[in-house]
């Protein structure tokens, strides 16, 4: 597809998030970066952008806003810290763009694709909630069809390596955001979530470990129904998997591990690849692309 008929976009932030979301963006057939914005010319992140061929700008969220109309901008990915994305919302929300929250600030409408990807088409700030929440939030949604669960709990495991510093300063809030939404998603009056982060010298895949509560749950019915949530994340998550599930009289456990597919990133980084996966995803529907099975559920 010719360049020009690929929608602008602008990355907010050059941590490894951001550099990973460059690399997706590019092998993306809709999508066309035109700023990666920081706010530091010496960061490695705006180095690193500037040698793949991308404009940059030190100005952040303000000369960003400025080159909108200049570079044809319709998407703004942001990147940052959930303590930065009230301030960049203030500033974009005159303008026209579709700005996705890749931080746990709970501030947009929350979206996982495969759940509630339409709304992508309405809406012009949504959130991601988190790489936790965008891991476990398919597969307690499809079990909370067929049970609605009095409990869910979500355990996260990720490789120090692959959490940066906008991670490890938005603890907090990645714990509030995701115990948000899998009530939101779940109906669920209660939600419990846990962060571990490994410093183990051979660095363990992500994983999320998941539990519900429910009442009498059919092992035949859960099975299926997860395997289904499982493909469909798939589609765009390809090293998405469901490792374990179990099932007794009243409780459902599931575990998943993302693994990373591309070469930028190392394997064990599927906390970024998830969440990023989700990102171009969700300005994929936006630019056009079909809408994933199950997403106006």
């Amino acid at each position: 597809m010719p360049s020009h008929r690929r929608t602008g976009v602008a990355v907010l932030g050059a941590g490894l998030i951001g550099l990973d979301l460059l690399d997706k963006i590019r092998r993306s057939p809709l999508l066309e970066c035109r700023l990666v914005a920081g706010r530091n010319r010496q960061t490695l992140g705006l180095k690193r952008a500037a040698d793949m061929g991308y404009p940059t700008t030190d100005g952040g969220i303000t000369a960003l806003t400025e080159a909108i109309d200049v570079h044809g901008i319709d998407v703004v990915f942001d990147a940052s810290n959930a303590d930065s994305h009230a301030e960049h919302w203030r500033h974009l929300e005159p303008t026209n763009v579709l700005l996705v929250d890749l931080t746990p600030s709970d501030l947009g409408v929350p979206i996982v694709p495969t759940v509630n990807g339409a709304d992508t088409l309405t809406e012009r700030h949504i959130g991601l909630i988190s790489c936790g929440g965008q891991a476990a939030i398919p597969i307690l949604h499809t079990i909370a069809r067929h049970r609605t669960p009095r409990y869910v709990e979500i355990v996260s495991t990720g490789a120090s390596r692959s959490a940066g510093r906008a991670t490890r300063l938005n603890l907090d809030e990645y714990i509030h955001t995701t115990q948000q939404a899998a009530r939101h998603f779940t109906g669920a009056p209660t939600a419990k979530v846990l962060v571990n982060i490994s410093p183990a010298s051979v660095p363990p895949p992500f994983r999320v470990t998941l539990t519900c509560l429910v009442d009498t749950p059919d092992p035949e019915t859960i099975r299926s129904l997860v395997a289904a949530a499982a493909h469909r994340v798939q589609q765009f998550v390809p090293g998405y998997a469901v490792t374990a599930l179990e099932t007794s009289s009243d409780r459902v456990t599931a575990t998943v591990e993302v693994t990373v597919t591309g070469r930028r990133i190392p394997r064990h980084a599927g906390n970024l690849e998830i969440i990023n996966a989700a990102a171009i995803q969700a300005a994929e529907m936006h630019a056009g692309a079909p809408l994933p099975e199950g997403a106006r559920s």
